[in-house]
C-alpha cells in the first residue's frame, strides 16, 4: 500500500515584515509549515532582509499586499488553511489618526476577511487585536479587572481626543469590524489581545514599542511620557514577552475548542513599580524611581485567565522579558553602558 504523502499545512501572515509577524513566521516555519506572507513593498530589500533570511528555515513566499488595496490579498490568501492578521497601521504623531489609522485599520480587516471568504480553504482567521481595545474606559478606582467581555470605550476616546487616542479607536473599531464580517460571512475567527510588547526583535529596526517598554532604561523623555499617558489612559502599564504573542496565536489557531476573544497578557504593573523594579535589577542604567503623586497602583489588571484555562502557559515572567529586552537594546546601542 502506498504512504499518504504527509500534507504541509499552509498559513497566510498578512504584515510580514512586522515585529510580531517576523517571529511568528519563524516560529510557524519552525513547525513545519509552509507560509505566505504579505508587504507593502517586496522590492524593499532593506525592509525585508529579515524575511529572505528566514527562507532558509523552510517554505516561504513574500507578497506585495496593501491593506487599503480591496483584492490584493486575494493571491497570498488562497489555498491556505490558517491566516493571521497581524498587521496594523500605528502612526502616534499623527495629525490625523481618522484617515492614517482608523480607516486603513477597518479597511485592512475587511480586504484581508474577504480575501479569507474568496478562498473558501481557510479553517480559522487569527486576528490581533490589542489591550488597548479592551482597556480603555472611565471607571475610577482600583483593583478593577479587565478581560474579553470588555471593549474599550470609543466614544469617550472620540470626544475627549487624549493623546495617541487614534490608535485604540483603530484597533476596537477594527476588531468588531472583523466579528460583524465573520459572523455575517461563516468566517471562523479568534482575536489575540496582546498588551504591550518587548523582548528582542528579528526587524532591522528597533520595534516602537520595545522603545517605548525600554524607556525608562534608555531615559527617553518622550517616550517616558507616553508610557505615563499610557498608563493613565488604559489604567496600568501591561507587557508580554513577544514570543508569548506569537506561541498563543499559533496556540489558537490550532486548538480545535478555541472560540471568540483571547486576552494575551503576562504583567500587570504601574510606571513607578517598573521603575523601581528596572532600578533595582539593573542598579547601573540608575533609572529614576521618583514620579511624585504619579499613581504608584495600576487602575485595572488585564486578565489573561480564558487563555490559561484554554491550556496555554506563559513562558516569560518580567525578569527573563526584560534581561532579554536589554541584551537587544545594548546590542543595538541603545543603552550606554
Amino acid at each position: 500500500m502506498a504512504t499518504q504523502p504527509i500534507v504541509k499545512k499552509t498559513a497566510c501572515v498578512v504584515g510580514g515584515s512586522g515585529f510580531v509577524a517576523s517571529l511568528l513566521i519563524k516560529l510557524l516555519l519552525g513547525k513545519g509549515y509552509a507560509v505566505n506572507t504579505t508587504v507593502r513593498n517586496p522590492d524593499n530589500e532593506k525592509k525585508i532582509s529579515h524575511l529572505k533570511a528566514l527562507q532558509s528555515l523552510g517554505e516561504l513566499k513574500i507578497f506585495g499586499a496593501d491593506l487599503t488595496e480591496e483584492g490584493s490579498f486575494d493571491a497570498p490568501v488562497a489555498g491556505c488553511d490558517l491566516v493571521f492578521h497581524v498587521a496594523t497601521p500605528v502612526n502616534f504623531a499623527s495629525e490625523d489618526p481618522e484617515n492614517d489609522m482608523i480607516k486603513p485599520a477597518v479597511q485592512g480587516v475587511l480586504n484581508v476577511l474577504n480575501a479569507c471568504a474568496k478562498a473558501k480553504t481557510v479553517k480559522r482567521v487569527v486576528l490581533t487585536s490589542s489591550a488597548a481595545a479592551v482597556s480603555i474606559n472611565t471607571l475610577k478606582g482600583t483593583d478593577l479587572v479587565v478581560d474579553e467581555t470588555n471593549w474599550t470605550d470609543v466614544e469617550f476616546l472620540s470626544t475627549q481626543k487624549p493623546p495617541t487616542w487614534g490608535y485604540p479607536v483603530s484597533k476596537t473599531l477594527a476588531e468588531k469590524a472583523a466579528w460583524k464580517f465573520a459572523e455575517e460571512n461563516k468566517i471562523e475567527l479568534i482575536t489575540v489581545i496582546p498588551s504591550l510588547m518587548t523582548g528582542a526583535s528579528l526587524t532591522p529596526d528597533i520595534p516602537s514599542s520595545i522603545q517605548l517598554g525600554a524607556s525608562l532604561l534608555t531615559g527617553n523623555e518622550f517616550l517616558i511620557n507616553a508610557m505615563k499617558g499610557m498608563h493613565m489612559l488604559s489604567g496600568s502599564i501591561s507587557i508580554t514577552h513577544v514570543e508569548d504573542v506569537c506561541q498563543a496565536h499559533i496556540f489558537l489557531a490550532e486548538k480545535e475548542s478555541a472560540s471568540g476573544r483571547y486576552v494575551c497578557c503576562a504583567i500587570n504593573t504601574s510606571v513607578p513599580e517598573l521603575a523601581k523594579f528596572l532600578n533595582k535589577r539593573y542598579p547601573q542604567y540608575q533609572v529614576p524611581t521618583d514620579f511624585g503623586d504619579f499613581p504608584s497602583k495600576p487602575k485595572l489588571i488585564i486578565s489573561s485567565e480564558k487563555l490559561i484555562k484554554e491550556g496555554f502557559s506563559f513562558k516569560y515572567g518580567i525578569e527573563d522579558i526584560y534581561d532579554q529586552t536589554v541584551e537587544y537594546i545594548k546590542a543595538k546601542g541603545l543603552l550606554k553602558h
